[in-house]
C-alpha cells in the first residue's frame, strides 16, 4: 500500500505548483485500486520569498510515500525527501486517475525505483511480526 498526494485544486489533475498549492487530495493505493484518505488546503500564498509557506504544507504530507506535482522549487524538494516522501513533476494536464492507474500497475510489476524502494521500506517495517502472522496463519515454507 502506498500513500500518494497530488497538488490539485479540482481534485481531477494535478495542476498546482508545490510551493503555491492551495489544495492536495491523498489517496491510499494499492495494487488493486485506491480509495481517497485525505484533503488539505491551504490558503493562497507568493509564490517567492516565503519559505515559511513550505512547512505547513510539508508537515500535512508526512507519512506520505510520494506528492506529485506540476512544478516544484529545489528547497522543497530538499524538505520532502528529508521526511520521507518523494516528490514527482508532472505534466498540468496528468490526470490522478491515470496516475493511479500507472502506479498500481508499477506496484505489481516492479521496476519504478522510487515504488519499488517504498515498498521495500514498507516490508522491512513489518519486520520478524511478519513471519510470526505468517506462520500463525499456517504459512509454512
Amino acid at each position: 500500500m502506498l500513500k500518494l498526494a497530488f497538488a490539485s485544486d479540482d481534485r481531477v489533475r494535478v495542476n498546482q505548483h508545490f510551493g503555491a498549492a492551495q489544495a492536495f487530495v491523498i489517496y491510499t493505493v494499492t495494487p488493486n485500486g485506491a480509495t481517497v484518505s485525505g484533503f488539505g488546503e491551504f490558503p493562497e500564498e507568493a509564490m517567492d520569498g516565503n519559505e515559511n509557506k513550505l512547512l505547513a504544507k510539508v508537515d500535512f504530507l508526512a507519512g506520505c510515500d510520494a506528492v506529485f506535482v506540476h512544478a516544484i522549487g529545489a528547497s522543497a524538494i530538499k524538505q520532502l525527501l528529508a521526511k520521507g516522501v518523494q516528490p514527482i513533476r508532472v505534466g498540468e494536464v496528468d490526470s490522478i486517475d491515470e496516475l493511479i492507474k500507472d502506479v498500481s500497475q508499477a506496484m505489481q510489476t516492479g521496476g519504478v525505483p522510487w515504488i519499488d524502494r517504498a515498498l521495500a521500506a514498507q516490508s522491512r517495517a513489518a519486520g520478524p511480526d511478519r513471519f510470526a502472522a505468517m506462520e500463525a496463519e499456517g504459512w509454512e515454507g
